[in-house]
């Protein structure tokens, strides 16, 4: 079951980890990303999009958007 936070950046399976994090990030509201508090749930959501991602290519799932 793929994360559907991961579905909504509509990345291809051939993506590199780099697109995928630069996708990540831009996700996030500028607010979000602002507040120093939040940095440890940032980190955790940028970990799970590139575990998700990683899972993905091994499964050599179909590219979407």
């Amino acid at each position: 079951m793929t994360d559907p936070a991961y579905q909504r950046l509509g990345l291809p399976v051939t993506a590199s980890p780099y697109t995928v994090l630069r996708s990540a990030v831009r996700a996030l509201h500028a607010d979000t990303r602002a507040v120093r508090g939040f940095r440890a749930a940032r980190k955790r959501f940028y970990r799970q999009m590139l575990r998700a991602h990683a899972a993905r290519q091994a499964a050599g799932d179909r590219p979407t958007g």
